[in-house]
């Protein structure tokens, strides 16, 4: 099966990819779906030259925090999107998906606590409820 479509002209036409936005929704559904706790979405792109949005959540305890992450990484594959880099696996206290365009952390609540993103970046804005369902 050819991984091109057919337009009804007869052209082919290569898959839409999804641009940064849908994926980064995406990966709030999925989080989300996981029971994450104190979701957040920053744009960081007016800020920041490395990434467009990073986006933050939070698990109860290890088992959560790895299937938030295992859920995320799942539903993005599933629409052709991987990570560039994953971090902190192992462990499941803090990982790191690196999509490029954005970044996900899911924590544990102690590490969310300690590492504090979202006063770091207190510049980038919060557009949790224009990206989240």
């Amino acid at each position: 099966m050819s991984s091109t479509m057919q337009k009804t002209d007869g052209t082919d036409t290569a898959p839409q990819e999804l641009d940064s936005e849908s994926l980064v929704k995406a990966a709030t559904e999925s989080a989300l779906e996981k029971k994450a706790k104190d979701l957040k979405i920053l744009h960081l792109e007016p800020v920041s030259d490395f990434t467009d949005y990073f986006v933050l959540c939070s698990g109860s305890n290890q088992r959560q925090v790895q299937a938030i992450a295992d859920g995320i990484e799942r539903r993005l594959r599933d629409l052709k999107a991987r990570p560039l880099h994953i971090e902190g696996s192992k462990q499941a206290q803090w990982i790191l998906l690196d999509y490029g365009d954005f970044l996900i952390h899911v924590f544990d609540e102690d590490r969310r606590g300690f590492y504090a993103l979202e006063r770091l970046w207190g510049d980038a804005a919060d557009v949790t409820a224009e990206l989240s369902t």
